[in-house]
């Protein structure tokens, strides 16, 4: 009978047993990786993405290629070289595991050499057992669209996810039984092919061979090795998240009892750091061996009954080389170390955005919103704008009027007279009740002075070049304006700076618009908005900023933005620990539903000593 005790047991002491010759396999194996497979891959999937020949910056953009002939190829393609790599870390682990000899390296360099050699048996592997899955998930997918068409199809995607109305919840309610069923069926799969691996490995077998193998040693006892398995995955996903704790509220408050000097501050944090990066590679290899060993002491106990793999002989010793490799794994946590040290830099500023005004506190893109901003210490406000029928531009985020005023027409089908008698400040609050839709010249007046705008355009399909030419006209009619105002007399603080181009940024999602802008007036600066951005669709050239999703934003996109010469802009931050992260990470703008905040985090670091800003990026960097 399977117990989970003796099965987890058997991991433990395997794990003990064969450690070293465990650790030489995944280093030697994770430098393989890092040089060659994984930038080998990475250049395949992003020459494949060049291929269809647009950008794609937004969810919807990535669906549609995603569901495009050539975008199942790459998505299909990218699954298995995945899974592949996968598949060889863990099939050389196995062999480790249950082949032990008496110089540990030989025996990690000879697992690797057999695993490479089985290159093809993998694959196929790789597409029998994992296509599987995905056959399995193309009906699940199907009726999922289907649902969402009938539930949701009719109405904008924006208010959908804004408002959340009855409609969205009875989708929820069916869609989320049919993905549990998916869930259910691909784990009976993967539980009955668990040993299928292994015995492909070890015995020989062929792919399909393999998988019969391993269904008929499974069956009667998916119980507990589903249990075995849940019980490692709970395991490996606690791990690294006690250990970031333990740092952060253990050890990171010692940190702030130290002088404030970098002669004792830099050392205290360079080892800091170290033990910090050591247990994070320590965790992560035993996740990784964790897994394969479970699946060889499986195989073992049911296929040939034995507890567990045997162990090394004991005069087995790790000779010099261990000691230099190990030496090496410190080496280079220290080294990892040091450049997290060296990237904190003591005095940072970064840019207010107020996203729709200050959207939080008053109702948004209205003047209400726009005056409090600026109040709040926004350096810039984002507003959206739309074209009405009778071409005038409008502050509305919306296609549809639903959200704001329960009026199921579509904006660019009134007028700005129409629109006029629209409320969309009584949803807000009665504060606000009679708020109205004010247009783009209005917003231009109330800032004259006193701020700069980021106008985010929304056109409607087919209107897109009318509306950067009635920005365009709206924007050249205020600087005439203003340059009146200024020959009457009047001051930059009661007429505004007369470069209105100069001082307004227009943004986009779409790159096209972002030259059609520039072809009209290149003073004018840009800044193309992402949700994401897949490897080798974008032309990174062409805009003064480029506004990513903050989630999406990491070191390397901060680091080709300075190479390129743009700026990076965050969307939309309201949480005062990420906005704080953001900036440590070193964006240029963080746009916000509270400027208010933002201003507020950004004079107290200003404030803060060197030392203790120092000890805020470094918890910062731990909670990223």
């Amino acid at each position: 009978m399977l117990v989970l005790s003796q099965l987890g047991g058997d991991v433990l002491r395997s794990l003990r047993e064969h450690l070293r010759p465990l650790i030489a396999y995944h280093l030697f194996f994770t430098l393989l990786a890092s040089s060659l497979l994984l930038p080998a891959v990475a250049w395949s999937l992003t020459r494949l993405l060049g291929q269809f020949g647009q950008p794609i910056l937004t969810n919807t953009e990535l669906l549609d290629i995603l569901l495009s002939p050539g975008g199942v190829l790459w998505l299909l393609a990218a699954i298995g070289t995945t899974f592949l790599v996968l598949y060889l870390q863990q099939a050389g682990m196995i062999l480790v595991a249950v082949r032990p000899r008496d110089n540990h390296y030989r025996l990690a360099f000879e697992a690797l050499w057999a695993t490479l050699r089985r290159l093809p048996s993998l694959s196929g592997l790789v597409v029998l057992q994992v296509g599987s899955h995905l056959l399995l998930f193309i009906p699940t997918v199907i009726l999922l669209v289907w649902l969402y068409g009938v539930f949701l199809g009719g109405l904008d995607p924006y208010y959908v996810q804004r408002v959340r109305p009855p409609a969205f919840w009875q989708f929820v309610a069916i869609g989320l039984p049919v993905i549990g069923l998916w869930i259910g069926l691909a784990a009976r799969l993967y539980f009955r092919w668990l040993l299928a691996l292994p015995m492909m490995m070890l015995e020989n077998l062929s792919p399909r061979a393999a998988l019969k193998r391993s269904h008929f040693l499974t069956q009667g006892r998916r119980r507990p090795i589903a249990l075995a398995v849940i019980a490692l995955l709970v395991v490996i996903i606690a791990l690294p998240v006690l250990a970031t704790a333990l740092f952060g509220r253990a050890f990171t408050p010692m940190l702030w009892w130290l002088p404030e000097h970098n002669a004792v501050l830099i050392p205290a944090m360079l080892g800091y750091l170290t033990a910090y990066v050591l247990l994070t590679l320590a965790i992560t290899f035993l996740g990784i061996a964790a897994n394969a060993l479970l699946a060889a002491c499986l195989y073992l106990r049911l296929e040939h009954q034995v507890l567990r793999p045997a162990a090394p002989p004991a005069d087995a010793h790790p000779g010099r080389l261990a000691w230099a490799v190990e030496v090496s794994v410190i080496l280079f946590a220290l080294f990892q170390a040091w450049l997290i040290v060296n990237s904190f830099e003591l005095r940072d500023e970064v840019s207010i955005i107020a996203h729709r005004g200050s959207s939080m506190a008053a109702p948004e893109n209205t003047l209400s919103a726009l005056e409090l901003a600026l109040d709040e210490r926004a350096d810039r406000v984002e507003i959206d704008v739309r074209l009405t029928r009778d071409n005038q531009v409008v502050l509305y985020h919306d296609r549809s009027m639903s959200r704001l005023t329960g009026d199921p027409r579509q904006l660019g089908e009134l007028s700005r007279t129409e629109l006029a008698e629209f409320d969309v400040g009584s949803w807000f609050g009665d504060a606000y009740v009679g708020e109205p839709i004010p247009g783009l010249d209005d917003a231009l007046e109330r800032v004259r002075g006193r701020g700069q705008l980021m106008i985010d355009l929304k056109p409607d399909p087919g209107r897109e070049l009318a509306l950067v030419d009635a920005v365009m006209d709206t924007l050249y009619r205020e600087a005439r304006i203003r340059a009146a105002c200024r020959e009457a007399g009047g001051t930059v603080a009661t007429c505004g700076n007369t470069d209105v181009i100069g001082e307004t940024r227009l943004a986009t999602m779409s790159p096209s618009l972002v030259r059609e802008i520039k072809a009209r007036d290149p003073n004018v600066a840009t800044t193309l908005l992402a949700q994401l951005i897949l490897p080798g669709t974008l032309e990174r050239r062409g805009f003064d900023a480029l506004g990513l999703r903050h989630n999406r934003i990491t070191d390397n996109e901060i680091r080709l933005a300075r190479r390129l010469g743009y700026e990076i802009h965050a969307w939309t931050v309201n949480d005062r620990a990420r906005m704080s992260q953001l900036i440590d990470l070193g964006v240029d703008a963080i746009i916000t539903d509270r400027p208010a905040a933002l201003a507020e985090l950004l004079a107290i670091r200003r404030e803060m000593s060197d030392g203790a800003l120092l000890l805020v990026k470094l918890r910062n960097w731990l909670r990223g």
